[in-house]
């Protein structure tokens, strides 16, 4: 498909007090492209772990992880960070585990997404599970808390500002797609505010499928890319022309990453 050569994330489910001691190449944003630093086009194809809280309590979250993702051809991996264990945990020890797994993602050559794993409606506060259970409050100073601590460093590429806004067909309220915007770019200020020069990835509507909206009202911010996650569910085959009007126009004009489920 034209679309599918710019990022393919696969799911995968496994049961799979530290300084990062380097770190890789910026990514930075151009067009619709990613670049390296040296000005090249990067395209990223990774993997998406479980949260780094799951895998350290299930004794997965080490260096042969790490190790195990490159030898699949990934060049980045996705961090689910769940409210509910980022609470769990406290900041410290949250992010503690988060400094280890940047460090082994640097050795192995992997960039890194940091991913605020919810679903449902922030602007309400009613989401699909307690598991997501957040708020606004909450949401703004984890990203501060974010942008602060790797602003400095490079392997921490992508910042996911949330994972999937869904109204759940209005059983978690109402928002719309200007209330949504307001909220991504108040958050991609205080990210930048605080230093951070990771991009923002902004999730499209019902359960990050949809990024019609961006098509006359896009974020006003630059330097950002939008995110997809096609399930197959939301169309009929054939897909192609579909996902070509739903989301998969956004690459003509912005970087977009997609996460495909396999």
């Amino acid at each position: 498909m034209k679309y599918l050569n710019h990022f393919l994330l696969l799911t995968i489910f496994v049961v799979s007090t530290i300084q990062v001691v380097g770190q890789l190449p910026q990514v930075r944003v151009k067009g619709n492209k990613f670049l390296k630093e040296d000005g090249t086009n990067i395209v990223f194809r990774g993997v998406n772990s479980s949260d780094p809280a799951k895998l350290e309590q299930d004794g997965h979250w080490n260096k042969a992880y790490f190790e195990e993702v490159r030898a699949w051809g990934a060049n980045i991996i996705r961090f689910p960070v769940h409210p509910v264990r980022w609470r769990e945990y406290g900041e410290k020890a949250y992010l503690e585990l988060l400094d280890r797994g940047v460090n082994w993602a640097t050795e192995a050559g992997l960039h890194v997404i940091i991913d605020w794993h919810s679903i449902g409606n922030l602007r309400t506060g009613l989401f699909q599970s307690d598991m997501y259970d957040t708020d606004l409050k909450e949401t703004y100073r984890f990203w501060l808390t974010m942008a602060r601590h790797f602003k400095s460093n490079n392997t921490v590429a992508f910042f996911e500002l949330y994972n999937e806004p869904t109204i759940y067909n209005g059983q978690l309220g109402t928002c719309t797609w200007q209330q949504w915007k307001e909220i991504m770019e108040e958050l991609i200020g205080i990210i930048r505010a605080n230093g951070s020069e990771a991009i923002p990835l902004i999730a499209g509507f019902n359960w990050a499928y949809d990024l019609t909206e961006i098509k006359e009202n896009p974020i006003d911010a630059e330097g950002i890319a939008y995110v997809s996650h096609p399930y197959p569910q939301k169309r009929e085959k054939p897909w192609e022309e579909k996902w070509t009007a739903d989301w998969g126009f956004a690459a003509e004009k912005y970087p977009d990453i997609r996460r495909f489920f396999c």
